[in-house]
């Protein structure tokens, strides 16, 4: 599809939705409470099927950043119907066909398939939204992975996040001032930038596989240099389950060890190297029968600054003492809290505290009876938007969205875990390269 073609469906998409409840809003000055509640209920499903009917079969940013609302739409006030709708966004696509995948890799490699790969499987791994992969063996004998970027998308970046974002805007999905959602769109726009360039991604995986190479429980893939471009990225092959599999047939005794791992490696790399893989879905995740975690698709990584990480981890460490004036001390420093105000503490501090459900200490079942954060955060977050003394940072944006990641893969993993101590020790080496110390 042409660039200008995407922003036709696109520009159509925004002008039927963003019309639609401007027309509510005529028609919900003469109706009762009741009947515009019911009226939006209805424009809210009607625009959640438009929204993936449009989206569905759009590759590039367009089904990113819809990937992106369907993820956070637990925490807007939409039915579920909505809500069901919008989780079939995911990240799959049509398969692109063989021959115009082929004439790419020997475009960027330099040469034909066969005189690079000792064989490479005409039929995809899998489809997402920037990109196809390919098994393959070099021709050395290495199973590897070929991740090849659809054609176009790195010139589709900027002009999608533009017309999503005045869909989003003009739709009144987003509900939050200009600047706020600019600094959102500015982060998106970078992490995307870096996903479609496939060199980055293969200085995040050398990062990542550099930082965890002596950890016994977690594998990251080699780059093969040599057979890697801009737009063709080729990696060592690992080998497991995915999540749905993994839960069905592993052993409690793996299931607790992959659970663990997955946050004990998220917190480490944040607090103790300021990174994080920034895609926490469940096809990133290849889980081996005795719990071993491979890491999968580094697109998607974002790095953080000393001292926003030490203010941020404060956020935390003093919300799980339960000492609320230091927590709104450091939600200044951060940019959540823009002034001292009653009203806007008492909803940071309670969504604080039910972020923090699972790291008040002592052994916790992720998932368990007793885990009730989702709902405490959904919640209270539709009040958080309508306060305007209380921002997202941009630095939150991936940072809460990895972290929403773990915890839902946990909630089928079921742990049991001390969290409170595995932040404690992770946050204790931020505080050690910072040179700071907590109060108390």
């Amino acid at each position: 599809m042409s660039t200008f073609s995407r922003f036709a469906k696109l520009g159509t998409l925004t002008t039927k939705v963003t019309g639609s409840y401007l027309g509510q809003q005529l028609v919900g000055m003469v109706q009762s409470e009741e009947k515009r509640r019911d009226a939006l209920d209805r424009l809210h499903i009607q625009n959640a099927a438009r929204i993936v009917e449009n989206l569905g079969n759009l590759k590039g940013a367009a089904m990113k950043v819809g990937q992106a609302v369907a993820q956070v739409i637990d925490s807007v006030d939409v039915p579920l119907e909505a809500r069901a709708m919008l989780s079939r966004l995911h990240d799959k696509a049509e398969p692109v066909p063989w021959e115009t995948v082929k004439a790419r890799i020997e475009e960027d490699l330099g040469g034909p398939v066969t005189s690079l790969f000792a064989a490479i499987d005409p039929s995809p791994l899998g489809t997402a939204s920037l990109g196809q992969v390919h098994a393959a063996t070099l021709p050395d004998g290495s199973d590897v992975v070929v991740k090849v970027l659809h054609s176009g998308v790195e010139d589709s970046v900027h002009s999608d996040l533009a017309a999503l974002k005045k869909l989003l805007v003009g739709g009144r999905v987003l509900k939050r001032s200009k600047a706020e959602i600019d600094g959102w769109f500015e982060e998106v726009e970078a992490r995307l930038a870096e996903e479609v360039d496939y060199e980055q991604e293969a200085r995040n995986l050398e990062s990542f596989r550099r930082v965890l190479i002596d950890d016994p429980d977690v594998t990251v893939p080699r780059v093969h240099g040599g057979w890697s471009t801009k737009r063709v990225l080729t990696m060592e092959r690992l080998h497991g389950k995915p999540l749905a599999a993994f839960v069905a047939t592993g052993t409690p005794e793996a299931r607790q060890r992959a659970g663990t791992t997955l946050g004990r490696v998220f917190f480490e790399l944040f607090y103790g190297h300021r990174m994080i893989h920034g895609d926490p879905h469940p096809g990133n995740y290849l889980f081996a029968p005795d719990g071993k975690i491979g890491l999968l698709d580094f697109g998607c990584a974002r790095y953080f600054d000393l001292e926003w990480v030490a203010d941020y981890g404060a956020c935390a460490i003093y919300t799980r003492r339960d000492q609320r004036e230091p927590m709104m001390r450091h939600a200044m420093a951060i940019g959540a809290l823009t002034e001292r105000d009653a009203a806007a503490e008492a909803l940071l501090w309670e969504l604080a505290r039910a972020i923090g459900i699972p790291f008040r200490g002592g052994p916790f079942l992720t998932g368990g009876p007793d885990d009730d954060a989702h709902q405490k955060i959904a919640t209270v977050i539709p009040r958080i938007l309508l306060n305007g003394k209380l921002r997202t940072p941009k630095e939150l944006v991936f940072l809460h969205r990895a972290l929403g990641g773990i915890y839902t893969i946990n909630k089928q993993l079921k742990p049991v875990t001390d969290w409170g101590l595995v932040i404690e020790a992770a946050y204790a080496k931020t505080l050690r390269d910072s040179g700071r110390v907590l109060a108390g």
